[in-house]
């Protein structure tokens, strides 16, 4: 398996030796990496490879089989709260609740990051959903489910993204918009981890990327 290792720097986060099983088949073996700030990583791969379940024990929401996760070279299980506070973790399905309006959502999101709800209207704004805040979410588009979710990366102070297909459902201007934004992370001392069918249009130089094949036994 590939490792990420050209950065003298402490990485901000790193996993020694991971090993996924599924179902009885081995996802992935052996798998290490580390993560440096200003770095953005793709995972790419076919369905069914892993990519989502890399992302969730990075994240330290599902254990893998063998190996360790560290976040700062110290294992994620022993600084776990120290870990969350720095992590922003946005799934596939994009968590929002059909009977709040857009602004309640993204206020209840910023809020559990520890970050002003007055914030949530000014933030819509900068994903174009000014004029949507008090739409309920159940009458919004799945596009629009998916930048309330995004939303939450203009205000978060966390340097750790890990983001799964956050291009979903996004149109081209959005994507150009969502690149820019995390360019601009990786510049100020963050990291991004991320998956996407996108084909994205990075410099060369800033996007490494990790594959996963698909593995039959």
């Amino acid at each position: 398996m590939p490792t990420i290792q050209n950065n003298t720097s402490t990485p901000l986060i790193s996993a020694k030796n991971l090993t996924c099983i599924r179902e009885e088949r081995i996802l992935f073996e052996t798998l290490d990496l580390k993560i440096h700030p200003g770095e953005i990583v793709q995972i790419e791969g076919p369905n069914g490879a892993g990519k989502t379940s890399l992302l969730r024990i990075l994240a330290g929401l599902s254990s893998p089989y063998e190996g360790d996760v560290l976040f700062r070279e110290k294992n994620i299980n022993k600084v776990r709260e120290d870990f969350h506070q720095n992590l922003l973790y946005l799934g596939h399905l994009p968590g929002v609740k059909g009977e709040m309006t857009a602004q309640e959502n993204l206020a209840f999101n910023l809020a559990m990051q520890g970050i002003s709800a007055d914030l949530a209207e000014e933030t819509l704004r900068k994903v174009n959903l000014l004029g949507f805040e008090d739409s309920l979410a159940s009458h919004l588009s799945a596009g629009q489910h998916r930048r309330i979710a995004l939303a939450q990366l203009w205000q978060t102070k966390a340097p750790i993204w890990i983001l799964d297909e956050p291009f979903t459902a996004i149109d081209k201007a959005g994507v150009k918009t969502l690149e820019s934004l995390l360019l601009a992370h990786a510049d100020n001392g963050g990291c991004v981890i991320l998956t996407t069918h996108q084909d994205l249009e990075l410099p060369v130089d800033r996007l490494k990327k990790i594959t996963l094949e698909y593995r039959f036994f």
